[in-house]
């Protein structure tokens, strides 16, 4: 199998590293914005440098992973459409709803397949979780808690791109909120602090914040975020149920600290960030995606339920602004 990589950042340097290492990937051909970057990992992974976009197409290739930029994901997603690719792409499609549904139009105008990139759906705690809520071992799911901090925030430049902490971030929280309760968000309300520097509020945007999410059966959840949380990176969490409670991502490297005298003692090597905290969940949605291309296996994760996710952001950012609830109704791009 020939697959193209567009972007040699962060993310996609992990992505480009599993793929390298994958017994059905015989070559991996890799472009970058900052051709430099791209011929370095190239060179060090043994894969092919291309000097941009365009050659990757024209080369020839059987599947495409996209982890350029978030302004190019659309872009990338229709042209590797009407390509006839199948393709997957770091979340998210597009920073707005307009840019998600038309890029959404072109996979199904061509039949092609968008795998998203939700990782959380393929780490071992939530996929536990969804087994359990799913038996009935909670029983009636009453109450949802969620919450991601960040150790440490972007750079400022990254702010006015990201599409704000409902669309960048929590965005994870509303996708596997949705994926291990089985259920839809009817209603949110959401507010936001921008106490955090200056940055923030030049950008329009807030660095902590907290939704209420109603869920269609009555379930009430929570999600919290915030872009700086000193103790390290947190993200977990807890389903509450008439039978039984349970959590996820609470380990011996969960940066909490217990004040009582007979708690558990503090991470001694907390976790730092997501590529670390989720690294198994990234290699396993690669791995997931090449066996989508072969057709060994359904897509784990399209592209509609990137929009549902999105559609619950588009909702909070609403709510925050206007200083009240909102039912998902409001907001386009309803599923069919």
């Amino acid at each position: 199998m020939r697959i193209g990589l567009i972007g040699a950042g962060r993310i996609g340097t992990f992505h480009a590293t599993t793929l390298s290492r994958h017994r059905e990937v015989g070559s991996l051909i890799i472009t970058d914005v900052d051709r430099a970057r791209a011929q370095a990992l190239a060179d060090r992974l043994g894969a092919t440098a291309a000097p941009g976009v365009d050659e990757i197409f024209t080369w020839g290739v059987d599947a495409m992973v996209v982890t350029a930029a978030t302004a190019a994901h659309a872009e990338l997603i229709g042209r590797a459409a009407r390509s006839g690719l199948p393709v997957f792409c770091e979340k998210p499609i597009a920073v707005d709803l307009p840019g998600t549904l038309t890029a959404l139009a072109e996979v199904d105008a061509a039949g092609t397949v968008l795998q998203m990139g939700f990782q959380r759906r393929f780490d071992t705690g939530y996929t536990t979780a969804r087994e359990a809520v799913r038996s009935g071992r909670l029983g009636r799911l009453h109450t949802v808690r969620a919450t991601t901090a960040d150790q440490a925030p972007p750079p400022a430049a990254y702010l006015p791109l990201s599409g704000g902490i409902y669309r960048d971030c929590l965005v994870h929280d509303f996708d596997i909120l949705r994926w291990v309760t089985g259920r839809e968000v009817v209603e949110v309300y959401a507010a936001g602090s921008d106490a955090g520097g200056a940055m923030y509020r030049e950008a329009h945007d807030v660095d902590t914040a907290a939704v209420v999410l109603t869920l269609e059966d009555g379930t009430l959840a929570t999600a919290t975020a915030t872009r700086t949380n000193g103790a390290g990176y947190d993200v977990r969490m807890e389903l509450a149920g008439e039978l039984d409670t349970i959590a996820v991502g609470l380990d011996d490297r969960t940066p909490i600290t217990s004040t009582e005298p007979a708690g558990p003692p503090p991470a001694d090597k907390p976790w730092t960030g997501f590529l670390e905290r989720f690294a198994p969940a990234y290699e396993a949605e690669v791995a997931a995606f090449v066996e989508v291309v072969r057709g060994e296996r359904a897509n784990p994760c399209d592209g509609r339920e990137a929009l549902q996710a999105l559609r619950i952001a588009e909702a909070c950012e609403l709510s925050r602004h206007e200083r009240r609830p909102v039912n998902l109704g409001e907001i386009e791009g309803t599923r069919d």
